[in-house]
């Protein structure tokens, strides 16, 4: 899964509309219009880490897709002043696409304000079991000892429960 199909799912599982999603970026700290939003949302070929854009479509990178992230929390729980010697911008913590996944599942896990076991049957209810266990790996920060890379599977299927769960 690319950074363009996450964006396209989480926008129909969370059935935001085109003009919120350029205030959600806004409020991440990436301007967008909403053309290039539909850009953005246009369904591509291209695989990973390929650069090349299909026209009429834009590639949405880990800076994108991270602000992004960072602005739904922000359009869902509101702003949060910045805590003494803390900075105004939260740092981009997507650093390579092998973290894609686990970031996404954290940085909606805090916008949605979901527990543990709310994710574990958004899973569920998507047709993945996983133990809390399993789930508190994917969730820890990378370098941790017990971190375990988040695999497409369960990122596509925790946006798949999403959908069931905020689209019925």
């Amino acid at each position: 899964m690319n950074n363009n199909d996450i964006l396209i799912r989480l926008r129909y599982a969370l059935d935001i509309k085109n003009t919120t999603m350029v205030e959600i970026f806004k409020l991440g700290g990436v301007e967008v219009t909403k053309e290039e939003v539909l850009m953005l949302l246009k369904k591509s070929n291209d695989n990973y880490h390929d650069e090349v854009e299909n026209e009429g479509s834009k590639k949405c990178s880990n800076n994108m897709l991270d602000s992004f992230l960072n602005g739904l929390i922000i359009f869902k729980r509101g702003q949060q002043d910045p805590k003494p010697g803390q900075s105004e911008r939260p740092a981009l913590s997507i650093k390579n696409y092998e973290s894609v996944n686990n970031i996404l599942l954290k940085k909606v896990k805090i916008a949605l304000a979901l527990t543990t076991d709310d994710m574990l049957e958004i899973l569920e209810e998507a047709g993945v079991v996983i133990t809390k266990g399993e789930l508190g790996a994917v969730l820890r920060k990378e370098g941790h000892k017990n971190y375990k890379e988040c695999l497409d599977r369960y990122a596509r299927n925790f946006l798949k429960g999403l959908a069931l769960r905020y689209r019925v």
